[in-house]
């Protein structure tokens, strides 16, 4: 067989992978909002996507990664965007700039989910405990990104509380969001509300980190 056609191959497995977590993760989705995170079970998504058990284990490794199935893209999205950030810009301009485009795309990674995903999330004690274990990642890798930039150790307690700072206003934001869609807010309401919210929030840290960390 041609190299050529092992690509494709791969690439066919790779598409069907993708496919199947996809399925997995769609039904799971949509049991949890009808029945409740905590009521369905493992083998009841397995049947809904028709696949057995173990696939769906395989795919996910905790019954809560089926449905915060973009945790991974949450906790880096605060590092990357401050070493991402353009020059002259500091972290907390970089972070800024970068919160006022997820609301004006109402990004479901920051917290625009709707209000059946958020209701779910909301009722299920698992779901909001790993909810606060992923801000708590989300803050951890800030830290070191922030040391890395300013060429501190992460056990600087300068480091830490920037990244303590920057990641609580950004919990904060995320909390408000889900606040006003269980509220009856529309996305669109919310992110009128959020522009202004925001902008105060960020306001309060610009006399301690408005020259931090600039690039």
């Amino acid at each position: 067989m041609e190299a050529g056609s092992d690509t494709a191959q791969l690439g066919l497995r790779e598409t069907k992978k993708q496919e199947t977590r996809r399925l997995i993760s769609d039904h799971a989705t949509r049991l949890f909002i009808e029945k409740g995170f905590e009521e369905t079970t493992i083998a009841e998504v397995a049947a809904a996507a028709r696949v057995a058990k173990k696939t769906v284990t395989n795919y996910f490794a905790r019954k809560e990664d089926l449905v915060l199935d973009h945790q991974d893209e949450f906790i880096a999205t605060l590092a990357r965007t401050v070493a991402d950030r353009r020059p002259g810009e500091s972290a907390l301009a970089s972070l800024r700039r970068a919160f006022e485009a997820t609301i004006t795309a109402q990004d479901p990674v920051a917290g625009f989910a709707g209000p059946d995903f958020t209701r779910m999330i909301a009722g299920s004690p698992t779901l909001t405990a790993c909810l606060r274990g992923l801000h708590d990642q989300r803050e951890q890798a800030l830290a070191e990104t922030l040391a890395d930039t300013v060429g501190g150790q992460r056990s600087d307690i300068t480091v830490r509380t920037a990244a303590g700072l920057l990641g609580a206003v950004h919990r904060i934001l995320f909390q408000r969001i889900q606040e006003l869609t269980l509220a009856g807010s529309t996305n669109d309401e919310i992110a009128g509300t959020l522009a202004g919210e925001a902008a105060r929030a960020f306001d309060l840290l610009e006399p301690a980190l408005g020259d931090y960390a600039v690039a």
